[in-house]
């Protein structure tokens, strides 16, 4: 698993690759989370274009930087999900919290 962040004063690219499980995703949060609260941008994008697996630590990640960008005034958009992903985001409710893209 591997993270790359980049940023535009008006967007937090937060771009994941590889399998997001339980083992990996806490060093994932923490990396996010300091370049979020470190932003003044009002939109995080979080891509899973690259993302080969996922189990419900994906949904709890999505749910907890969704959290922290709302402190922060800032919207959050899932983008280039697969339709399994996409489903799996849906089916957890998180449509009505985030902007759900996919491929």
């Amino acid at each position: 698993m591997s993270i790359n962040i980049t940023s535009t004063p008006m967007r937090l690219t937060i771009a994941l690759s590889g399998e997001i499980d339980h083992h990996n995703a806490a060093a994932l949060r923490l990396e996010a989370d300091d370049a979020i609260q470190s932003s003044l941008a009002s939109n995080i994008r979080i891509d899973f274009g690259d993302v080969t697996f996922m189990d419900s630590s994906g949904i709890g990640f999505v749910l907890g930087r969704y959290r922290i960008a709302e402190s922060c005034g800032a919207n959050v958009e899932v983008i280039n999900l697969s339709g399994r992903l996409y489903t799996m985001m849906k089916l957890a409710g998180l449509e009505k919290l985030v902007t759900l893209k996919t491929k």
